[in-house]
């Protein structure tokens, strides 16, 4: 059990005041006028948002207020705190500008690090004066930030910075002509989710001359192949329902895949799961992607680019259940600096010589992981010395696999009945504890009902099904209020497996403000129950959940005066835990590479060396995939932070409990 402190939360209360979390987006306006932002606040307590017009001026930080500053919740400090990445890319672009006559251009220039690294190597030349560097940086809050960088290591005339994509760039407008030299760092986990493929394009063919260098030089993705029973409960529901047997079926018998992970690469801290994965292969090759030269288009439209087939030896018996892949930079022409996300247990295990981080290891970081592509069902068997083929194919934005025809279902468009969730969610709705616990809950609160009408407040597609089979003459009203069609859809595919008929449930895509007597034929509610789960806010802070208060509250007068709720209770937890692995990665910056970073830390919402009373910001993660942690301070340590959640009282005995605390996986905590 975790020591911690709890604060109750009653469901049955009036809500309590809505929290907002801002979303900015840039807006070009006439050249007369100011740049102006449009910042986009949500509402977590009622799934509303709304766009306000934000002017330039206004979007520098308050200086005591960070960790409600838009880049708090970013990645930006974390890929700061990269002391391997920084030093990897110091390296390239001091070996790459030798030409005192360079022009530079830095695409996703962020605080204008890799820029004023170009700036400082043309200066060792003798370029000052003679070469130039300009910087491209869309965010608008992040171009502000980048200025305020410059002007505190007196680099505001050596750097020209544009708030602009680099496809609005012009020669002979913004650039006085073609640069020499790409810097640019626009890579997500998967390698290409932020847009590499297009930018590379636009910038090959308008902004950079004949066989220009480049920083990075090139890229390359690898696989291996893994079997592991913890990656495989993250996708195979259908078994996983078998083993339960217990009469609900989200995934019935020939239609498996109408609810599943995201047919993608999903971004995971492979590192957590060393224990529980075993390597089936050597890591393998799948693509080269070269910065020098313009990539090439096989399609205008954004399908398929490339493909690739893969012979692979299996080195152990076992079943693939996943392939993990990450990419190694090889940043300067030379082959002399690399940079490398490939997990521990490959780096330790393989004795296939793949390229790794200039200097040895890095320290963990959560900007860049590994990630997991899933091989169907319960997956591909495979025998010691066995061929197999995968296929390989990427199009502007990703990168999928079929391996030896066992994931031929994700070549099938999804229909419109299909459901896709998060692989944390479909391990849930999987746990045969859980959903005993959920059942359970609901058959003893109705048991003594007849004709009971119950809402599904939240998108608990799961829920909609128990309460219709537990209670075969209820009237079930799924608000679903993020699935909305999609959740109709789908339950209309599953209801016959499960012996039900959508004449009992009624799906109203409504918001629990506008909701009448008139909805519900003039009967009163019996029941609200939700888990609760709000589709598309699963990466929010937990007590964000607390949403399903607010619906109930708005609901009071349609229910009846025995009306049970279900989950009835919320109790917010905190623990301070010893995280020194998460705090590196978001302590607080003084120099990097040589260059002045204080003035970031208010912005970027660093911890640690903060003035007065300041405290970073809380924070989203799975924090069983945040390095090292510690949950029990058996001895004296260092205290890193706190880790808050809820836990949701489903019973009014209080004797069935849903911890979502850092001992399980299934939920995000905040930090």
């Amino acid at each position: 059990m975790l020591s911690c402190r709890r604060l109750l939360v009653g469901v049955a209360p009036r809500a309590p005041p809505a929290a907002h979390r801002p979303l900015l987006r840039r807006r070009r306006m006439a050249s007369s006028e100011p740049t102006r932002a449009f910042q986009l606040r949500l509402n977590p307590l009622t799934g509303d948002s709304e766009w306000l017009v934000v002017d330039e001026a206004e979007c520098a930080p308050a200086p005591t207020q960070h960790s409600s500053h838009p880049l708090a919740a970013t990645s930006y400090l974390d890929m700061l705190n990269d002391a391997a990445r920084n030093r990897a890319y110091r390296h390239a672009i001091e070996a790459t500008v030798a030409d005192p006559t360079s022009r530079v251009l830095d695409i996703g220039a962020g605080t204008g690090l890799l820029s004023m690294m170009a700036a400082r190597a043309l200066a060792a030349v003798g370029g000052e004066g003679r070469g130039d560097v300009s910087a491209c940086e869309s965010y608008l809050p992040m171009g502000k930030l980048a200025r305020r960088v410059l002007r505190a290591n007196g680099m505001q005339n050596q750097v020209k910075v544009f708030h602009k994509r680099s496809d609005e760039l012009r020669v002979g407008v913004d650039l006085d002509s073609r640069a020499d030299i790409l810097v640019s760092e626009i890579l997500d986990s998967e390698l290409l989710g932020e847009g590499l493929i297009p930018t590379l394009q636009h910038a090959h063919d308008m902004l950079l001359v004949k066989n220009p260098k480049t920083v990075p030089y090139r890229a390359t993705t690898y696989g291996v192949l893994v079997e592991s029973m913890s990656l495989w409960k993250m996708h195979d529901l259908h078994s996983n329902e078998a083993n339960a047997d217990d009469g609900v079926w989200l995934t019935p018998s020939r239609t498996e895949n109408i609810l599943s992970v995201k047919l993608q690469q999903h971004a995971m801290q492979c590192n957590a799961l060393a224990d529980e994965i075993r390597l089936l292969s050597e890591p393998f090759k799948v693509f080269e992607f070269d910065f020098w030269k313009r990539p090439d288009s096989h399609r205008e439209t954004n399908i398929e680019i490339r493909e690739t087939n893969i012979e692979i030896k299996a080195t152990s018996d076992g079943h693939v259940h996943a392939i993990i892949s990450w990419w190694v930079l090889q940043l300067d022409s030379t082959g002399s600096v690399f940079y490398s996300t490939a997990p521990r247990l490959v780096r330790q295990s393989s004795g296939v010589d793949v390229p790794k981080c200039a200097n040895g290891m890095k320290d963990w970081c959560d900007h860049w992981k590994q990630c997991v592509w899933f091989i169907q069902g319960t997956g591909a068997p495979a025998m010691k010395d066995q061929t197999l083929s995968l296929r390989a194919s990427h199009n502007q934005t990703s990168i999928s696999y079929h391996l030896n025809m066992c994931d031929e279902g994700s070549t099938v468009s999804p229909k419109n009945d299909h459901l896709a969730l998060l692989p944390e969610k479909v391990a849930l709705y999987g746990d045969k504890g859980w959903r005993s616990a959920m059942i359970s809950v609901i058959r003893n609160a109705m048991s003594e009902r007849s004709s009971p009408t119950c809402i599904v407040a939240d998108d608990s597609v799961f829920l909609a099904l128990v309460v219709s089979s537990l209670l075969p003459s209820s009237k079930v009203i799924a608000m679903f209020p993020g699935l909305r069609d999609k959740g109709f859809n789908y339950l209309r595919a599953v209801v016959d497996a499960n012996n039900l008929s959508m004449d009992r449930i009624n799906v109203i895509g409504k918001k629990a403000s506008s909701l009448t007597m008139n909805d519900l034929k003039h009967k009163k509610v019996n029941l609200i129950a939700g888990e609760p789960f709000y589709h598309g806010s699963e990466g929010m802070l937990p007590w964000q959940n607390l949403r399903f208060w607010n619906e109930r509250t708005l609901l009071d007068p349609l229910l009846s005066e025995d009306a049970l709720v279900v989950p009835c209770k919320g109790i917010l937890r905190f623990c301070a835990m010893s995280l020194p692995d998460l705090w590196r990665s978001r302590c607080s910056l003084k120099d990097v590479e040589g260059f002045d970073h204080l003035v970031v830390n208010d912005t970027l919402g660093a911890c640690g060396d903060l003035p007065g009373e300041q405290q970073g910001p809380c924070l989203p993660y799975y924090v069983w995939q945040c390095g090292y942690s510690k949950i029990e301070f058996a001895h004296d340590g260092i205290c890193h932070g706190f880790t808050l959640w809820i836990d949701w009282v489903l019973d009014e005995k209080n004797s069935v409990v849903i911890s979502t605390g850092p001992e399980s996986r299934y939920w995000k905590q905040g930090v």
